[in-house]
């Protein structure tokens, strides 16, 4: 029998859980493979916990070693090349050939792609970043703080709630003269899930004193000055600037010949199919639309839902049963307030005339549902 072969190209989230979920779902006789750069996997949704201090790196991040033990092929290496007529992925030199793929890339901050970002600003989105982050508020004499998102799209509309709000905690605690103020190009917070819950935030944030400045479009970072530069020519002056860094899909994405002119890989929002046969495409790297013009928001919560209907299909293909999974457009998120308070949304992303979406009232509840949320993901997945 010619063996059959599923490379899941990605190792983040969507990538971990598609391939893992296909080795639960397919015979051994089907080869997994799941293809990425790095040999260790690190939880985003925790990165702002390095900021605050309530986690260190070893905490979130796991090698690969348990996806090997469960029978999935591990290829650490840079993809190339992508072509879905031969069903190869060109891997460091070498050609892996696919009955199914599953594209799980997500997108990339790049502090290049904003002028004088990397100059002046700190990448809150890393590891590293995250870490300077957390030291250098505690090292502020005072002065004003910065959280700024440079460019839309970017992955987990939360995250620059979250580091507004655990900025101030960390400065408030340690007795700091300085304040905060976030910058967005957006009318108001994580728009998508609607104006409602947006307004919601806008308080939250009134309420912990944080500035919130909207229709902010960000042209450069002048880092000799120390202030962002807006379009129209207005200016804003800061004493530490924590970055959002504009995002882009990988190369091989934007030459696949998958991808539309944003980079992005354009699915079947029910069932993440591309236009080739055979291949799909889950989480960040994706461009879905929703009701009133909108688009479906990156966030790690859709790209595991994705992956798990993903995988189903390909299994049920491969067993020779009609597909009937589909993608139904439910999610959630944490808003870590920090003082151990936390607020959470969930909603219906796919209803018809606009996403419906609630917010929950923040308390040390949720913050407790996100650490349990973060143990389970670690525990279970990676």
């Amino acid at each position: 029998m010619t063996e059959r072969n599923v490379v899941v190209l990605g190792g983040g989230i969507g990538g971990i859980v598609a391939a893992r979920t296909l080795r639960r779902r397919v015979p051994r006789d089907v080869r997994i493979t799941l293809v990425d750069r790095e040999d260790t996997y690190t939880f985003a949704p925790s990165l702002l916990w390095l900021m605050s201090g309530e986690r260190q790196p070893r905490q979130i991040s796991r090698g690969r070693e348990r996806l090997a033990r469960k029978g999935i092929e591990l290829v650490r290496g840079e993809a190339q090349g992508l072509d879905t007529e031969r069903r190869t992925l060109r891997v460091d030199g070498r050609d892996l050939a696919f009955d199914h793929l599953v594209v799980a890339l997500g997108v990339q901050p790049d502090p290049r792609l904003m002028p004088g970002l990397a100059e002046g600003g700190i990448d809150i989105y890393t590891v590293e970043g995250a870490i300077q982050a957390g030291r250098a508020l505690r090292e502020l004499g005072g002065g004003r703080v910065a959280v700024a998102i440079t460019k839309l799209p970017y992955k987990c509309p939360a995250a620059p709630n979250e580091a507004a709000f655990l900025a101030e905690t960390i400065l408030r605690h340690g007795g700091k003269r300085a304040k905060v103020a976030l910058y967005t190009p957006e009318p108001f917070p994580m728009p998508t899930a609607g104006e409602a819950l947006g307004k919601a935030l806008a308080g939250m944030l009134e309420q912990r004193g944080i500035e919130l400045h909207t229709g902010r479009v960000l042209d450069e970072v002048d880092a000799g000055r120390k202030e962002l530069v807006f379009q129209g020519g207005d200016r804003a002056g800061y004493d530490l600037l924590l970055a959002i860094p504009p995002h882009r899909t990988a190369e091989i994405v934007r030459t696949s010949g998958l991808s539309n002119e944003a980079g992005f890989i354009p699915v079947d929002r029910a069932t993440l199919a591309t236009e080739a046969g055979g291949v799909y495409a889950i989480g960040d790297v994706t461009q879905i639309p929703i009701a009133g013009g909108k688009f479906l928001p990156k966030a790690g919560v859709f790209a595991k839902a994705e992956a798990e209907v993903v995988a189903t299909r390909i299994a049920d293909e491969l067993a020779g049963r009609e597909p009937r999974a589909t993608f139904n457009g439910n999610g959630s998120c944490f808003v870590d307030m920090g003082d151990g308070v936390a607020a959470f949304a969930t909603g219906d992303f796919y209803a018809e005339g606009a996403p419906k979406v609630s917010l929950r009232t923040p308390s040390r509840r949720w913050h407790l549902a996100k650490v349990a949320f973060e143990k389970y993901w670690l525990a279970r997945w990676a």
